[in-house]
Parts: structure tokens; C-alpha cells; sequence
């Protein structure tokens, strides 16, 4: 069974765009294994620590390189990707080894799927970006990417209720994930 690394581009526990990654997990259930990235213990990068690798950023680079694909949700911050995630792959950008003739990064030609939740422009500039950086870092992003928009009564009650239209373009993304990988 295929193994998909969830990563998670907002800290908070109501987070819209974990419900939204807890909905596409059911999506897989059977189909692939899922398993959410823990990483609010990495460092920030730093090249004066990055060897010996501290250890939070030794279990990521494991966990992405034991993955198939990784599967990106994460909201838009001021037009952009969150601060965390930009940490996050700038540590798997690195190389892992201290050698100089060993630049292998744990992110070199990973499969990475884009799903964020947001406001009116459904994370459009923040997916913009990272795929950018994605493309940089030699990542393979995967289309389809998909953008929504949240639920009005969501930014009160932080409960993301998906509408029809949504759930199908969230079903159509992980059946190209799942296609993709076989």
C-alpha cells in the first residue's frame, strides 16, 4: 500500500485546513496508508547546527523519504505560504550528508500534492508560491491542485463544512494521486 505523508500548514488546533485533511484521509482509507508529519519541533534553519543533524529534522527527512508522496494543506498567510512551511522545506532542501560530494536532499524528486483552504482567492497566491519553491527544491507537484474557499460560518465556529462541489474536486484530486503512484 502506498504511503502518503500529510503535512499540515497551520499550528492550530481547529485548523480548517487539518478538517479538510481529515476529510481527504477518508478518501484514502483503504487505498493508501496516510500518516501526518510532526514537525512543530524543528529548529530553524540554521547552517551552524546542521551537522550532526538535530534530531527533529532527521525523523522529517525519514519520514519523507519512507513516503510515496507528500500531500500539502495549508492556508494562505499575507499572500503567501505559512512561516512553518517555509522552514520545513527549507530543511529538506538541505543536503544530508556533510560530504561535499553528497548533495542528496530528502525532497529531490518527492511527489507533493496542493490542497489549501482560505478566503475568497482560495489560497490561489500561497499554492502560486510554493509550487514555485517546490519546482526550486526539485520536488514533482502534481496536479490537480485545489483551492477552497471557507465556509462563512467556519470563521466563527471553526467548523469547515465542505459543500458538494468541494468534495468532488477533493475526491478527483486523490484519485490522481492514487493513479499517479501506481
Amino acid at each position: 500500500m502506498k504511503k502518503i505523508l500529510f503535512i499540515l500548514g497551520s499550528l492550530r488546533e481547529k485548523s480548517f485546513n487539518k478538517q479538510v485533511a481529515r476529510y481527504v484521509e477518508t478518501l484514502l482509507e483503504g487505498k493508501a496508508e496516510v500518516k501526518w508529519l510532526s514537525y512543530t519541533d524543528v529548529p530553524f534553519v540554521n547552517q551552524d547546527i546542521e551537522f550532526p543533524t538535530p534530531q527533529p529534522v532527521a525523523r522529517v527527512r525519514k519520514d519523507v523519504l519512507d513516503s510515496d508522496a507528500l500531500w500539502v494543506f495549508t492556508p494562505e498567510y499575507n499572500y503567501s505560504y505559512p512561516g512553518i512551511v517555509k522552514n520545513l522545506f527549507d530543511w529538506l532542501s538541505r543536503p544530508m550528508s556533510a560530504d561535499p560530494a553528497n548533495r542528496t536532499t530528502a525532497i529531490q524528486g518527492k511527489p507533493v500534492m496542493l490542497t489549501g483552504m482560505g478566503g475568497k482567492n482560495k489560497t490561489w497566491d500561497c499554492r502560486e508560491k510554493l509550487t514555485a519553491l517546490l519546482d526550486f527544491l526539485q520536488a514533482k507537484v502534481w496536479t490537480p491542485q485545489v483551492g477552497l474557499m471557507v465556509n462563512a460560518e467556519a470563521w466563527a465556529d471553526n467548523k469547515v463544512v465542505l459543500d458538494n462541489e468541494q468534495k468532488e474536486e477533493l475526491r478527483k484530486q486523490a484519485n490522481s494521486l492514487l493513479l499517479n503512484l501506481q
